[in-house]
């Protein structure tokens, strides 16, 4: 297995090999690669079915591709089955595998041990496969984020009035309440921002005095400033971090203290939610380039759809290895736009879509409890959208299940991919 799978400076491209072919076992799984390897694959993408045992079927008759995917799940014995592949495959390829969740020692005896270049237990989705699999197609090196630090992730309206505050909020009370992850909910807006009223919650003077003098931060100062969220036991692990400004007051935002907070907060919480409104100011723009995944909030009308694409050519930050989470909220609405036209227009198709649901959703508001609009379609978009902003793990998951063979069996048929045997 070549490190990069690309051809070396002295080594010809050979027109008679294909770039990746992949062989999987379902739909699912064809629609994650071909998502996630859009950027870098293009329309040249050649997924077929069949698994394993298809691609060993193929691969007799046909040139082998520099990259192959391999999906063996379902498979008995899949190590036994990769082996079989390396026997016809020519050395320098790179394989990528995919299949059932298993342990630890099954992950290491396919990568270490049969030489593939990554695997990643199903389900898969564009995420996991855009962080792990896109760079190696490429010829890069994959990303790896530090795991030790919460995950920040940035909502955005494309423009005002979308609902955007409304997502971050329940995002960051699924993943406090549901997946019982400490969360920070950060609302950086001090003049106009509400985060603090949704939740029955409180604004206090720290934020503004964080972002002013970040000298003065630091952990204690933050687990100060964040408020918890009052008379809501089963919201413990969720606190909050707004400030508020008079109108006619100026923040003066210090170069650097947006970086400084976010570390803090990461230390301290699992998961930072930020509402992040794209306004032409320092602090937003340090926020959404801070954060390891951007959500942008669209309406179903023609304004939202022109600002969704402008935000959308902004490029990626060094944290960010996928591109901007497309939500469609209040699909629906009188006088909306259907989700064909709005495909149509972005040339591609939103991520998550939520219903227009206005009374549940002001209901919710009205009380300050999040946990009244959690339910039906709008709680099915927001556990859509937690599935994809959350970091996934490459082992996370169901327990594995046993080996269906014994290591022993195929020890002598480790490091096969573009190793000697």
């Amino acid at each position: 297995m070549s490190g990069a799978g690309t051809p070396g400076p002295s080594e010809p491209t050979r027109h008679d090999r294909a770039s990746m072919i992949a062989f999987v076992t379902d739909g699912e799984t064809e629609t994650a690669l071909r998502e996630g390897l859009a950027e870098v694959a293009g329309m040249t993408l050649d997924v077929r079915r069949g698994g394993v045992k298809g691609a060993v079927a193929a691969l007799r008759k046909i040139a082998t591709p520099r990259m192959l995917i391999i999906d063996v799940s379902g498979e008995p014995h899949p190590l036994t089955a990769l082996a079989a592949l390396a026997d016809i495959i020519e050395p320098e390829v790179q394989v990528l595998v995919t299949g059932d969740p298993r342990d630890v020692d099954f992950y290491r005896q396919v990568t270490r041990g049969l030489g593939s270049a990554e695997y990643l237990p199903k389900p898969l989705t564009r995420d996991m496969v855009s962080r792990h699999f896109a760079p190696l197609m490429a010829g890069q090196t994959a990303s790896h984020e530090i795991i030790q630090g919460g995950r920040m992730v940035t909502v955005t309206g494309v423009r005002g009035g979308t609902g955007a505050t409304t997502i971050a909020v329940h995002l960051a009370w699924h993943f406090a309440v549901d997946m019982r992850r400490h969360t920070a909910l950060l609302d950086p807006d001090l003049h106009m921002g509400n985060m603090a009223m949704l939740l029955n919650s409180k604004a206090t003077g720290g934020l503004r005095t964080a972002l002013e003098n970040p000298d003065r931060l630091d952990e204690l100062f933050v687990e100060r400033a964040a408020q918890p969220i009052e008379n809501s036991p089963q919201a413990e692990r969720l606190h909050v971090l707004a400030g508020a400004c008079r109108m006619t007051d100026d923040l003066n935002y210090s170069p650097g203290a947006a970086t400084r907070l976010t570390q803090l907060l990461q230390r301290r919480y699992g998961f930072v939610v930020a509402d992040v409104p794209f306004r032409p100011s320092p602090l937003y723009r340090d926020l959404m380039a801070l954060a390891h995944q951007r959500v942008l909030v669209m309406e179903p009308n023609l304004s939202s759809i022109r600002d969704t694409l402008r935000l959308l050519s902004l490029p990626n930050s060094p944290s960010q290895s996928r591109r901007a989470i497309i939500v469609l909220n209040r699909l629906g609405q009188n006088g909306g736009l259907s989700r064909r036209q709005v495909e149509d227009a972005l040339k591609m198709a939103p991520d998550v879509v939520i219903a227009d649901l206005p009374k549940q959703i002001s209901a919710a508001a009205t009380l300050g409890e999040p946990a009244a609009a959690m339910k039906g379609g709008f709680r099915a978009g927001i556990l859509e959208l937690a599935r994809q902003a959350a970091f996934e793990r490459l082992l996370d998951g169901p327990k594995a299940r046993a080996h269906a063979e014994s290591k022993q069996s195929v020890l002598p048929r480790l490091r096969l991919f573009g190793r000697a045997a």
